[in-house]
């Protein structure tokens, strides 16, 4: 015999079950902002750093892929940064800028990746597969010119090289470097100026 409203309650109870599976947009974390999950996650709030992780993540692991030449590592870099970030949360001067704090260590990873890889990997793990009649002195030379660009990035003061890898590995405006790096726009011009000036005379062998 058909109970009314019956079917509704069991209605009601299997999207009860399945809400408490996949989850739901009601979680009050998942629109809370940046600072807030920021000073969350510093007081020991896992569930908090875990949301900052999914929101930035995507991001984070694209700019990573473009400093590195390409996705195989870009994920092992963006988590070795999530688990430093998280260890050293103690260190954030303001939660607000969490995602400029977080693109920074990713940054030092990349780089440090980048070192220790161009003296271990085969050449071809570190270019684009080269057409089989490429002369072999060319890729060579090739793989010299990577090694002295990252080089002299390297030695770049850090303002100057963060805002550079922003602007010539993650593709960022001016204006969305100065975003992230809590910098004057003018300053921002100025740093790439700088910069691109050293670039250009520590490389001018290679023009």
């Amino acid at each position: 015999m058909l109970v009314p409203g019956h079917g509704r309650e069991r209605g009601r109870g299997r999207r009860h079950r399945l809400e408490a599976i996949i989850g739901t947009d009601e979680d009050p974390l998942l629109h809370a902002a940046d600072a807030t999950l920021a000073s969350r996650a510093a007081d020991g709030d896992v569930q908090a750093f875990a949301q900052l992780a999914r929101r930035h993540g995507p991001l984070l692991r694209v700019y990573a892929a473009r400093i590195l030449g390409s996705d195989v590592e870009s994920d092992d870099v963006v988590q070795e940064a999530f688990l430093t970030g998280w260890r050293r949360l103690g260190e954030l001067d303001s939660p607000a800028g969490i995602r400029s704090w977080l693109i920074r260590i990713v940054t030092h990873k990349a780089i440090d990746r980048i070192r220790v890889r161009r003296h271990h990997d085969d050449i071809d793990d570190w270019d684009p597969p080269a057409p089989a009649a490429r002369d072999p002195e060319r890729i060579v030379e090739t793989r010299l010119q990577l090694d002295a660009v990252w080089d002299a990035v390297g030695r770049l003061p850090d303002d100057q090289r963060r805002c550079w890898l922003l602007r010539e590995t993650a593709g960022l405006s001016y204006q969305e470097i100065a975003d992230e790096l809590d910098l004057p726009l003018s300053t921002v011009r100025g740093l790439l100026a700088r910069a691109r000036r050293f670039l250009l005379r520590e490389l001018e062998a290679w023009r």
